[in-house]
């Protein structure tokens, strides 16, 4: 049984979205606000987050910030229709998915059960993919350059896998979107250019200058071919 951890600070959203995460058979851990959000993941290591955005006393995007700095655990953010440029931001720090306010329950659970089945996916694949100094242990999620190890989140690393799996093949969005389960983006294309930014922050010497996630202006991104 996958454990989720609720963070809003709406006893009303809590109750509703328990409700319907126990009834689908999870269990579930709530928080109120930023700081027991960082406890309880310390303490109790769940799943998944659901975190909404607007918290009192550290906001969704600092828990964020501070749990990708020691955990890949995913999170799905609850954020309102307005606050795009904080998805993006939210994004951009290692959420895998967002849902907007108002929201359908049976939405947030398939979401949250699409998250939970991308990362549990890639840890059973039985696959390494290995591109110039750049390799990827499917099954234990990890990838380094040169040796050295790059943490990503399992919506990044689905990503760099997709395009390493086929090196010069240049991909759209749309068929990166689908390719780490796009439907719970909404088709939201800039989403996968929040999660192709912060993959180069992570993976490239300069992501100014990307070495290895390229972009092909107008039609999407490649994985660089190795240098024969």
């Amino acid at each position: 049984m996958s454990t989720i951890l609720v963070v809003d600070d709406e006893p009303r959203i809590v109750q509703l979205v328990r409700d319907y995460l126990e009834r689908a058979g999870f269990e579930v851990l709530v928080a109120g606000d930023g700081p027991a959000a960082l406890a309880t993941i310390a303490g109790r290591r769940p799943d998944l987050v659901v975190l909404d955005l607007g918290l009192p006393l550290l906001d969704g995007l600092d828990v964020t910030r501070r749990i990708r700095s020691t955990s890949s655990v995913p999170i799905v953010m609850l954020t309102a229709r307005s606050d795009e440029t904080d998805t993006l931001v939210g994004l951009e720090l290692g959420a895998d998915d967002y849902v907007t306010k108002p929201f359908s329950p049976r939405e947030l659970v398939a979401r949250i059960r699409a998250v939970l089945r991308r990362a549990e996916g890639a840890a059973r694949a039985a696959e390494r993919i290995a591109v110039g100094d750049v390799e990827l242990d499917l099954p234990r999620m990890r990838l380094t350059v040169a040796g050295r190890r790059v943490e990503l989140t399992p919506t990044e690393f689905q990503i760099v896998a997709t395009l390493a799996r086929e090196p010069g093949r240049i991909f759209t969005r749309a068929q990166l979107l689908d390719a780490v389960h796009g439907v719970a983006f909404e088709s939201y294309e800039r989403a996968i250019d929040a999660h192709v930014k912060n993959v180069r922050r992570k993976l490239e010497p300069d992501p100014r200058a990307p070495r290895y996630v390229q972009t092909v202006f107008g039609v999407g991104y490649r994985f660089a071919e190795p240098d024969r």
